[in-house]
């Protein structure tokens, strides 16, 4: 396996989730820490684009922006009511745990 995924989590993600990726070594970076917050999504998907940082969301709106084409280093998708945030976590992990950059180019995984 190639080099470990890096995530930027969009504002709507539990802290709890980047907290506890945290704890077990994943590089997380979240909207608030970036000081992204009031940025559209097509800024937000260029920024972790440039930063080689897997989106994890639970905004439609950037499934939208992946199957318009727009170049991205990956988006985790989740419905927003599907998950408590320590089951997103360890969902989380083992995404990071079995994919790596290359595999998430310009993919959408559904968590």
């Amino acid at each position: 396996m190639g080099e470990p995924l890096r995530f930027f989590l969009d504002q709507h993600i539990p802290y709890l989730a980047a907290w506890g990726l945290r704890q077990r070594g994943v590089d997380v970076l979240t909207t608030q820490e970036a000081g992204r917050c009031d940025q559209p999504d097509e800024a937000q998907l260029q920024f972790a684009a440039a930063e080689n940082r897997v989106l994890v969301t639970f905004d439609a709106d950037y499934l939208r922006l992946a199957a318009s084409g727009l170049p991205h280093a990956g988006i985790a998708y989740c419905h927003p009511a599907k998950y408590e945030a320590s089951q997103l976590l360890q969902i989380l992990l083992i995404l990071h745990g079995v994919m790596d950059p290359s595999d998430m180019q310009n993919h959408v995984e559904y968590l």
